[in-house]
């Protein structure tokens, strides 16, 4: 890692086949550990069930309220301040059930590339 000051990019949002817009915060090599990326989903969308391959990955809730399904867990409700911790290859998908945008960090290590993400929509034993 070396000494970075990384400037708001929210005006480079963009949408994801995940289902959801993202905006990466930091995703290069003078922080070669860990992808941060700010996800956020209008009130009623869903993103796609969905696994990351060889990356695991950390949701923390800034704005709203969602109802996230990750591995063999029940679906539970989220809120500003919550942490999931997802481990690499297990499947997951957040919905915003609040009035509101829900808007969380997504932090990945290592770094997220588009290679890694494995949409398993409609898989018999995706939800």
């Amino acid at each position: 890692m070396t000494v970075s000051v990384k400037l708001s990019a929210v005006a480079e949002e963009y949408f994801f086949e995940e289902g959801c817009y993202i905006t990466e915060l930091s995703n290069s090599d003078d922080d070669a550990a860990v992808s941060i990326a700010r996800a956020r989903l209008a009130p009623g969308e869903a993103t796609r069930w969905h696994m990351l391959r060889d990356t695991g990955e950390r949701y923390v809730l800034l704005q709203g309220c969602g109802l996230v399904e990750v591995g063999d867990m029940p679906p539970q409700e989220v809120v500003p301040g919550d942490v999931v911790l997802i481990p690499p290859l297990t499947r997951q998908r957040i919905a915003s059930v609040g009035q509101t945008d829900l808007i969380f960090l997504a932090i990945c290590s290592p770094p997220f590339t588009p290679d890694v993400y494995i949409d398993i929509e409609g898989e018999k034993d995706s939800g």
